[in-house]
């Protein structure tokens, strides 16, 4: 695709949660498509007609297996974050139909005991979960999503 058609196509509308353990450490997970690490928190698109918060709570349940009933809801972002796929892989994520994703956030607080998270729920989205502090997940995350992840991680003061 040339750098015009990529430009002329829309952000695709996602949701993400970072979900602490309310010692200020944050769920990470090593992204089970990736043979290189890549770690990430849950995060997912919204359905069309889907309320956003719906859609964040039915992400976190579909990829860690962690119930609505489990956490408490802290914090949203104030806006929308944004990102851009590298170019190259514009094509071939999504079937070419959007240029990056627009992510709403949600802090959620984990308060059921950690072993109600359950990689293989659902989606099989993790190969692996761990506890990060915000530095390590900003080491550990893609380069590409960085900013989106930083922003994010200062607007909840876990930076």
């Amino acid at each position: 695709m040339t750098p015009e058609q990529i430009a002329a196509l829309p952000y695709r509308p996602c949701v993400g949660v970072v979900l602490t353990d309310g010692r200020g450490r944050v769920f990470a997970g090593q992204r089970a498509d990736m043979d290189t690490p890549a770690w990430q928190m849950p995060q997912g698109g919204v359905d069309e007609g889907e309320d956003i918060l719906a859609a964040a709570y039915r992400e976190l349940l579909e990829e860690t297996g962690v119930e609505t009933a489990h956490v408490t809801l802290r914090a949203q972002t104030k806006g929308w974050y944004r990102y851009d796929l590298p170019p190259r892989i514009v094509a071939t994520r999504w079937n070419g139909r959007f240029r990056g994703q627009k992510q709403m956030w949600f802090l959620m607080e984990l308060t059921a005991p950690e072993s109600v998270i359950d990689l293989n729920h659902k989606d099989v989205e993790f190969s692996d979960w761990r506890w990060m502090t915000g530095p390590e997940l900003l080491d550990a995350i893609v380069a590409f999503k960085r900013p989106i992840y930083e922003g994010v991680l200062k607007e909840f003061a876990l930076l």
